[in-house]
């Protein structure tokens, strides 16, 4: 049982020490300033803009910024969405899949255009290897770019700078950060054991006799952008649980720090820009605190298992339901709170089966949405609150509210405000009229407290564009598919539209002298302050919910229910 503490405190330490090389490396992508990859990446980024037209030395505005995000992902959702349509009729269907229904098509591109990577659907039996890779691992990469060039501006605007041209921040995200580390993963991956081919299943005998057909297909280079991007959809329906996607030890090492090392390499970039890695380093830590906490309470609910089993073995018994025995109760519980934490939304164990503290914290990641985040807008959601606890903290104390020399005045927290409240609406509302009619549009599997958590655990996954889910709910039908899709848009580009405004209006603002009344923002005691409303503002918002799902579930199963 020490093996599995000390398997989770090593995946820490490893993405610990590579955060500021990779922080300080994303912000000299994005300075301008000269990289190792600039002779073999600059002609390639030179072709592309000649013949896209693209003037990357052309700044934006925030509205101009908005534009571009939103019509170049209308344009790639319109075209995944064909390719879905008319997969029967492309090549690379060595299994001759039909059509899918319109409105899981509608669904799945809405999904993977959000970064939320939402599955209603077993990859291997309803999409193609074309479907798979030119329409699927395409949104993957564009996708993450784009949350990624959103947070970049976000930064740059807070710091002062101009919001910079998407379409530049687009390619760059690409062509050096996720291409690059795309590959070098892909190639351990396919060395590890994960396969990559375009040819179609095979069928093997078992030692009964019996023949099985087994699926595969171009799964390294699907998973490594699944992971790297914070994407989180499955080429097999069980997503990394699946052998072919996660093989052994080293894979799901490999995997876990592709999940978070842009997230909270992001936040010492941050701190390249501003200038300022002290407060960098207090944000980082006080997300850190809350995230190993949050490990502890699902590790120790695993570890201890479910003391209804325990009772009938007469001692304690790790849960191990819904996990690959290759993993254990340590990775699978470390594994969970990864991806809800940073929204990657992969699993390599089902959530479902997790034990209520489990769920508590998975669903309290998604809740908050800070603790690492999602790719880029994660980083931007998490300096959200900075600004309103520099707003808070300044009525308090009787000064002027400021933030990196610039005052944060009505526009900025109406913005903030926006950014924070189209979460709980996205999911609260779609949640509450699945039980005014639930017999007719639930779906649940598990009656009770359970069955709460698994619908709440749904929604919240598709506005924090996270993607994962209690399975078990009957969720392929057009209510699921298209109020699930309401949800992702409304967390996706809302919010987005926020960010950019409240960015440019930063980026606007003249700085202001720092005098002895200004509240100074890189302290210990501001970064506790700012924690203090994170929890705050998440358990106010969120409380009665959780105390519906998992709370009441642990004190029923701790009495026997």
């Amino acid at each position: 049982m020490l093996q599995g503490w000390i398997q989770i405190g090593l995946t820490l330490l490893i993405f610990i020490a590579t955060t500021p090389l990779l922080g300080k490396y994303i912000a000299r992508v994005f300075m301008g300033e000269r990289t190792l990859l600039d002779p073999v990446i600059n002609p390639i980024e030179r072709s592309i803009y000649a013949l896209s037209a693209i003037r990357p030395q052309e700044e934006m505005t925030g509205w101009q910024y908005i534009k571009a995000v939103l019509y170049s992902n209308l344009v790639m959702g319109i075209l995944v969405f064909f390719i879905l349509i008319f997969q029967g009729w492309l090549p690379f269907n060595p299994t001759n899949l039909g059509t899918p229904s319109w409105d899981l098509a509608l669904h799945t591109t809405i999904s993977f255009l959000t970064n939320t990577d939402q599955q209603h659907y077993s990859g291997e039996t309803t999409f193609s290897y074309t479907s798979q890779t030119f329409a699927l691992s395409f949104l993957m990469f564009t996708s993450a770019a784009t949350g990624l060039a959103v947070g970049i501006a976000f930064i740059r605007g807070l710091t002062g700078r101009p919001l910079g041209n998407f379409y530049a921040d687009l390619i760059r995200s690409i062509t050096r950060i996720l291409l690059p580390l795309s590959i070098v993963g892909g190639l351990l991956l396919i060395v590890a054991g994960v396969p990559e081919t375009l040819a179609g299943p095979v069928t093997a005998t078992t030692v009964e006799g019996a023949n099985q057909i087994i699926a595969r297909g171009p799964v390294a280079h699907f998973e490594i952008i699944k992971q790297l991007g914070e994407n989180g959809g499955g080429f097999f329906g069980i997503n990394s649980a699946h052998p072919y996607e996660n093989p052994n030890n080293f894979t799901n090492l490999l995997e876990t720090w592709a999940m978070i090392s842009i997230p909270s390499a992001l936040i010492y970039t941050y701190g390249v820009f501003a200038n300022n890695r002290k407060q960098a380093w207090l944000v980082f830590w006080m997300v850190f605190i809350i995230f190993v906490l949050l490990v502890g309470v699902a590790a120790v609910g695993e570890f201890q298992g479910n003391p209804l089993v325990n009772s009938l073995l007469d001692k304690q018994q790790p849960n191990l339901e819904g996990k690959e025995v290759r993993f254990g109760w340590a990775q699978t519980a470390l594994w969970a709170i990864m991806t809800t934490a940073t929204m990657c939304g992969a699993v390599n164990g089902m959530h479902d089966s997790l034990m209520p503290p489990g769920g508590f914290a998975t669903l309290f990641n998604m809740f908050l949405q800070i603790i690492w985040g999602g790719q880029g807008t994660g980083t931007a959601y998490l300096f959200i609150y900075l600004i309103l606890a520099v707003f808070l903290t300044g009525l308090m104390v009787g000064r002027t509210p400021e933030f990196l020399g610039r005052k944060i005045e009505k526009r900025e927290i109406v913005l903030a405000s926006v950014v924070l409240l189209v979460h709980p609406f996205a999911i609260l509302i779609p949640w509450a009229i699945v039980f005014g009619f639930p017999d007719t549009l639930s779906g649940i599997s598990n009656p009770g407290f359970h069955g709460v958590s698994q619908v709440v655990y749904e929604y919240t996954s598709a506005a924090a564009n996270n993607g994962s889910g209690f399975e078990g709910l009957n969720d392929n039908t057009l209510w699921w598919n298209f109020s699930a899709s309401v949800s992702m848009l409304a967390g996706r580009y809302i919010s987005i539209i926020a960010l950019l405004l409240l960015a440019d209006s930063m980026s606007r603002k003249q700085p202001v002298p720092i005098t002895t009344g200004t509240l100074r923002t890189d302290t210990r005691i501001f970064t506790s302050v700012t924690s203090g409303v994170i929890l705050i503002l998440g358990a106010l918002t969120f409380f009665p919910v959780l105390v519906l799902g998992p709370i009441a579930e642990a004190f029923l199963i701790s009495k026997g229910g």
